[in-house]
């Protein structure tokens, strides 16, 4: 695994500036990862930006499932549902860690979106297109087998229930260590670096001037094909240039819809597995525990406001609120419940008389007069094959143009950064091993499973750093050597890309960072040398982000 350290930022920039590159990707979600470790793989020379964190968009932001979308069947989008629920399969192979086995409860109630028979006959033909195999395939349930699953179901509507499996993330983590494995490709990736303009050449663009927004400085990346995988801000890169200014697939257009997530201590919500329920006015939404907590979604609205400042609302609260109440009869959740929150964007492609909830999760792919080639729309579950078609696409381009030759598709093989685990057996005995190490200091095993889920095979730098260091304080001595670890391999640049995008502490241990916030700020003051000025600007940042996530407008 090769280091990122921030003391090379500086260096990263010069190769940016200084190399062409066969392919330049602007965007660091999922997407963008996807591509570069694809593009890399295959032989060619990629270098991606990022114009604030990697993942900082929708690709931290979902619903953390990678999952076949059960749903897309009552549109008949057969296609998508094979994809992507083959997909499940191959992503959790690849990181297994990161990608665990979920099994979800899907209630059968009276008068609900799925009756008996066709939820069976949904999951078996769930089944055959995702190909499902073993113990993971679908099983019906009767009243009683449903409730000794999940007391919490409401008993006098409940006439059943579906069990089938699914699979649970940490998207922001997944994206990270896809980009860390392009690495070993030798990719070169940056984050907080911003497209200001397109360079041309005979109207074609041959180039960007970027801005480093750590340094504060300008400079120009030249490459032969330029990625705009930019997710929600897809169009606004388009419209750099005027001539850019087109539509961005003929007779469609990009429509954002918000999905709105809560946290909830377990304790209030103590659902004992994930659970697809229906809401009243028709649509179905989760309930999924992780940790020390349980999470509710989605929201699924049209969006038209700041895309640079998506925030959860009262309205939007209340909805996923009372629809838990509605479904789980003995549970009584108010605003005063939630610990956390999170809203993100879904870049959709729009269709005429279609709502927000109706609208396709499939990926469509455009290139411009000038060269642009453009991505929108897909799924996180899909970010493997939605690379694999701009790769293609790419490759035929430059053979064309250039002459250059690539490789076959690569990472359907490639496993992740710290994924190195035969099967998800591997993993829950490395977590063993994991607690032995940890807790004769007072650790549990929740604990060992936490790092491990997030940082699989790294979790052994990680207690290595733990061992060197002398805090008294345990909690504070393990969140500082991931913080190390983070700054030495992921390129973490601000408190807030620590809390949130590396560790997830912001939506699902909220509560720890009020002990953490003063020891972790002084490390990255320390570490970036930071003047007072900017050690107070991070602070505010950090809570006024915790504020953000828990106090709704």
């Amino acid at each position: 695994m090769q280091p990122i350290p921030n003391n090379s930022r500086t260096n990263i920039i010069n190769d940016l500036s200084t190399q062409q590159f066969d392919v330049l990707i602007i965007g660091g979600g999922i997407t963008g990862a996807g591509i570069a470790l694809d593009v890399a793989s295959r032989g060619l020379k990629v270098a991606l930006i990022e114009k604030n964190d990697f993942a900082s968009g929708t690709s931290s932001k979902s619903t953390k499932l990678v999952h076949g979308g059960l749903r897309y069947l009552k549109q008949f989008d057969f296609w998508l549902v094979k994809e992507v629920g083959t997909e499940r399969s191959i992503v959790h192979k690849l990181a297994p860690h990161l990608v665990v086995p979920e099994k979800m409860l899907l209630p059968i109630i009276e008068n609900g979106t799925y009756g008996t028979w066709l939820t069976s006959f949904g999951l078996k033909i769930y089944d055959i297109l995702a190909q499902v195999e073993g113990d993971d395939k679908r099983k019906m349930l009767d009243k009683e087998e449903a409730l000794d699953l999940e007391s919490l179901l409401p008993e006098k509507i409940l006439n059943g229930a579906g069990y089938y499996a699914e699979y649970r993330t940490d998207d922001a983590r997944l994206t990270i260590e896809v980009l860390k494995t392009s690495l070993n490709y030798s990719a070169k990736i940056i984050n907080y670096c911003k497209a200001k303009q397109f360079i041309y050449k005979n109207k074609k663009i041959t180039g960007i001037t970027a801005f480093d927004s750590i340094e504060n400085k300008n400079f120009d990346i030249s490459a032969k094909c330029i990625i705009n995988a930019t997710g929600p801000w897809v169009d606004n890169l388009r419209e750099l240039s005027k001539k850019n200014r087109q539509k961005l697939i003929k007779g469609k257009k990009l429509r954002l819809t918000k999905g709105v997530h809560l946290v909830f201590p377990f304790k209030k919500l103590p659902v004992k597995q994930s659970i697809y329920f229906d809401i009243p006015d028709g649509r179905m939404m989760f309930a999924i525990p992780r940790g020390k907590t349980t999470y509710i979604g989605t929201t699924d609205t049209a969006y038209s406001d700041n895309i640079d400042d998506v925030r959860v609302n009262q309205t939007d609260a209340l909805y996923l609120i009372s629809a838990v109440n509605n479904m789980f009869p003995s549970i009584d959740l108010t605003l005063n419940d939630v610990e956390s929150s999170w809203a993100g964007l879904r870049p959709l492609i729009h269709e005429e008389g279609k709502s927000a909830g109706e609208l396709s999760r499939k990926d469509e792919i455009y290139e411009s007069k000038s060269g642009l080639i453009s991505i929108a729309g897909g799924k996180l579950t899909g970010y493997r094959k939605m690379a694999e078609r701009v790769t293609d696409l790419i490759c035929k381009k430059l053979d064309k143009e250039f002459e250059i030759e690539t490789k076959s598709i690569q990472t359907g093989e490639l496993i992740l950064i710290g994924g190195h685990f035969k099967n998800y057996k591997e993993v829950k005995q490395y977590a063993e091993l994991v607690f032995i190490q940890i807790q004769e200091f007072g650790f549990y095993k929740l604990d060992a499973e936490i790092l491990v889920h997030k940082y699989g095979k790294q979790t052994g730098l990680i207690l290595q750093k733990f061992n060197e260091l002398t805090d008294d304080d345990i909690e504070i001595r393990m969140a500082k050597s991931e913080l190390w670890f983070c700054l030495k391999y992921e390129m973490v640049m601000t408190p807030l890309d620590f809390f949130i995008r590396r560790t997830g502490r912001l939506y699902f241990d909220i509560q720890s960072i009020e002990k953490l916030k003063q020891p972790i700020l002084t490390e990255f003051s320390n570490h970036f040398d930071w003047s007072t000025k900017k050690l107070k600007e991070y602070t505010h940042q950090l809570n006024s982000e915790i504020n953000k996530v828990k106090v709704f407008s």
